[in-house]
């Protein structure tokens, strides 16, 4: 297992984590990504770990709390071996303080994924979310206060625009507060948004990325292929009203490419699809998914070898997209706005 700096921080992960948002399966929206038991997440870990695939991330509202519970039965009695991620400031109750990244919100949050997980402190702590209620530097401040209290050791984000994220770097920078060296991030093959801005002012500023739904919500698994029915396992049949939106036409002329590598090369779609997003500028680490042993040694066959650089150029050119404003204009000025892709080959670091 190849290891990154998260960001600009001295702290390395797996290029490969584990997302456990199909623990539980808890209401229709999470039945549709997975169901899996404190058994079947106990074996999943089992096959994490034998590989080195160590981190393993989560978030409050995964079935209303029950995949952090059957995460820290998973992990139990082997709390050394793995590193953990969980996200707060969705909505996680009735109450006018259930939500948010205000001070209460944010500690009460913390806390209770701690019980839950059944461990003494995360080693990731990220805002799923930007607040634009509550001032950033009592965001900050009370991660700062989380991290002193030794309940975090490092702190992320998701889903920020690029604004939000600066913005709280600028904070951070200017009051001595915790800078967030993750950003939790939409990013694929066929969703290539990520690049625009967020991609370069993570290069800039040293925000790694972990790459969330890296198949596209399932629709780079290899199921779906050109003139056929969707898979009735899909669960793009309850999501894909949900985003990300894929044009169709679009969407096939990828697929056809992809599977044109796959015979060049014996790997599998999502194999070529999760290795080209390893070859992308600021990824840290890819968030996969599995419901079973099956998908997880399928995600876990991504590593250890690498695309060449001319199918790597052949699914860039491929997938592109023509960029909204001002980016598409910021193309025509390369000679001294050069794209992450050109100022460095290599993922995410300290540099």
């Amino acid at each position: 297992m190849e290891h990154r700096y998260l960001g600009g921080s001295g702290f390395r992960v797996p290029v490969l984590s584990f997302g456990t948002a199909t623990f539980g399966g808890k209401g229709e929206f999470f039945k549709a990504w997975g169901t899996t038991d404190v058994k079947g997440a106990t074996r999943l870990v089992d096959l994490c770990l034998d590989s080195g695939l160590t981190l393993f991330d989560s978030a409050d509202i995964y079935s209303g709390g029950a995949a952090e519970e059957i995460l820290g039965e998973a992990i139990k009695g082997r709390r050394n071996q793995v590193l953990t991620s969980t996200k707060a400031t969705f909505r996680l109750g009735e109450g006018p303080n259930d939500v948010g990244s205000s001070r209460f919100h944010l500690i009460e949050a913390c806390e209770a994924s701690l019980r839950r997980l059944r461990i003494d402190h995360l080693d990731l702590f990220q805002l799923h979310g930007f607040d634009a209620m509550t001032p950033i530097e009592e965001t900050l401040s009370a991660l700062d206060d989380l991290v002193r209290a030794g309940k975090i050791r490092y702190v992320g984000c998701s889903n920020f625009s690029g604004w939000h994220l600066m913005k709280s770097l600028a904070i951070a920078d200017r009051h001595n507060l915790p800078r967030y060296v993750a950003h939790q991030a939409h990013y694929s093959l066929v969703t290539r948004d990520f690049e625009w801005e967020l991609m370069p002012l993570g290069f800039d500023q040293k925000v790694g990325t972990m790459v969330w739904s890296p198949l596209a919500s399932g629709r780079l698994t290899g199921k779906i292929r050109r003139d056929q029915p969707l898979p009735a396992s899909s669960r793009l049949h309850k999501m894909a009203d949900q985003g990300p939106w894929v044009d169709n036409d679009y969407f096939y002329r990828v697929l056809d490419t992809l599977y044109a590598i796959v015979e060049e090369t014996g790997k599998s779609v999502p194999q070529i699809a999760l290795n080209w997003l390893l070859q992308k500028p600021t990824v840290s680490s890819i968030i996969v998914g599995a419901r079973d042993e099956v998908q997880l040694r399928e995600n876990l066959g991504a590593i250890g070898w690498n695309l060449t650089s001319a199918q790597v150029a052949k699914l860039d050119s491929i997938s592109e997209r023509t960029p909204a404003y001002p980016y598409w204009h910021q193309r025509g000025f390369t000679e001294r706005n050069p794209l992450p892709h050109s100022r460095n080959p290599g993922a995410g670091g300290p540099g």
